[in-house]
């Protein structure tokens, strides 16, 4: 499959939270430049902060404080303008400055926005984190909580060069510092009620993103991975997507509806 409409399962209106390492902001502009291939209008925004030259990559960037300056944006028609990246601040670190939760829920209640894509934490570039205890900030609107991993996370060491907030992993999956993240373990990082999906609305649905695909030469331990996801006993996770974002290819895996 090489549509991420498909591969995610979106309906015709969705909020879309990311969360997790190995590939958030390349997820996040393939998928909004898909939906504008097809015709939909999409807003793309963050409730952390992302590096400027990232937000630049989409058409149009949309500065905002508050839902007075949202709604007054609004009422000037730029939904017209492409993919717009709204965001509240440019900082001193060149970095954007997201919107908060509650402004992202207004943003998605505009009627004429179909689809609001937004990362929900930050990971530094690594394939793996898991969450501090201020993150993930996830508006209560979502309607879909995507959480990354990269696959060369699996079989490699829990240390600070394949890890963001090592401690956190450790104290979850309870491995010490140098042991193998096994898939086993890398499970508990997505399905422990402190993992990738902290704070996930009752009513959205959970899909685990295993990207970077091409990074590894066979799908053994990822499918193992992906196995263990799908038989919890709770059915937390709805999907596995196995792909690759910078290929356009992706494998899915689902438990029934």
């Amino acid at each position: 499959m090489n549509s991420l409409i498909k591969a995610l399962a979106l309906g015709p209106r969705e909020h879309i939270a990311l969360v997790g390492g190995g590939g958030k902001t390349s997820l996040m502009f393939a998928l909004a430049e898909e939906l504008k291939r097809n015709g939909k209008r999409v807003i793309a925004s963050t409730t952390t902060k992302v590096r400027h030259s990232e937000a630049l990559q989409y058409e149009k960037v949309l500065l905002v404080k508050d839902e007075e300056a949202w709604t007054k944006k609004k009422a000037e028609g730029f939904e017209n303008e492409g993919i717009v990246f709204v965001g509240r601040s440019i900082l001193d670190s060149r970095k954007v400055e997201g919107i908060s939760a509650s402004l992202a829920d207004e943003v998605f209640q505009n009627s004429n926005v179909q689809y609001l894509v937004v990362e929900a934490d930050g990971s530094a570039g690594h394939p793996l984190k898991a969450p501090a205890k201020h993150e993930p900030v996830i508006p209560s609107s979502v309607t879909i909580v995507v959480a990354l991993m990269g696959l060369e996370a699996i079989g490699a060491r829990l240390d600070g060069a394949t890890v963001f907030r090592v401690e956190e992993v450790r104290n979850i999956t309870g491995l010490d510092t140098g042991g193998m993240l096994t898939p086993n373990a890398l499970a508990k990082v997505f399905l422990h009620p402190a993992g990738l999906f902290k704070g996930t609305p009752e009513t959205a649905r959970r899909v685990v993103f295993l990207n970077k695909g091409d990074l590894i030469e066979e799908e053994t331990k990822a499918e193992e991975l992906a196995d263990i996801l799908l038989a919890d006993a709770e059915k937390k996770i709805n999907r596995v997507i196995l792909g690759s974002v910078k290929e356009g290819v992706y494998k899915i895996s689902s438990n029934p509806s």
